[in-house]
């Protein structure tokens, strides 16, 4: 497993085309969600949820929510398009969706509720990584969606974080450019300087 100093430093997201298997096995599985759930949670609301996409289920809802992106198209789709719809969650190995189950509460703001979703994304993408595995989070339009959001079990007043595709990178994936500090962190100044 990789020291979180190194995790830190090296984690990168790896192109969806490039996750293959093997997945998580059931146990890691078990321990990147359980260190998913390890963030700040203010009123510990647990507000949010995962779901599992894999296997026959995965190919079913992404046929399904090919034929719902044809529907809304107003005209057939693409070949390619068409492809791509129906392969959205057979892509990786293992696709885990993550749902903001964020709502009003008397001490937590919804805010923070969503913030710690964010987190939980995060620390499983962490997890992952610190397992060996390589993951990319995306939204697309089905994160969006209300009919899409119904096929895939997420009730109206949730919301999805992302989409974490997870798999084994077949090749060592490349960094990118990252911000200097310089242009992302300042000084508080004295009120009135």
């Amino acid at each position: 497993m990789t020291d979180a100093k190194t995790l830190l430093a090296t984690r990168r997201s790896v192109p969806i085309p490039a996750l293959v298997e093997p997945a998580p096995t059931a146990d890691e599985l078990t321990a990147i969600l359980t260190a998913a759930t390890r963030v700040p949670d203010h009123g510990k609301l647990a507000p949010w949820r995962f779901i599992l996409f894999r296997g026959e289920a995965a190919a079913a809802i992404s046929l399904k929510l090919a034929d719902l992106a044809d529907s809304k198209n107003g005209s057939p789709l693409g070949e390619g398009r068409r492809a791509f719809e129906e392969q959205r969650f057979t892509r990786a190995p293992l696709v885990v969706g993550v749902v903001s189950t964020a709502k009003p509460h008397f001490k937590v703001p919804e805010w923070e509720q969503v913030l710690s979703a964010g987190a939980a994304t995060m620390n499983l993408i962490h997890a992952a990584h610190a397992h060996g595995y390589g993951a990319n989070w995306i939204t697309e339009w089905v994160a969006y969606d209300e009919d899409a959001k119904a096929l895939m079990g997420i009730a109206a007043d949730e919301k999805v974080v992302g989409f974490i595709y997870l798999g084994t990178p077949k090749d060592a994936p490349s960094d990118r450019p990252r911000p200097e500090l310089s242009a992302v962190v300042t000084e508080a100044a004295m009120p009135g300087a």
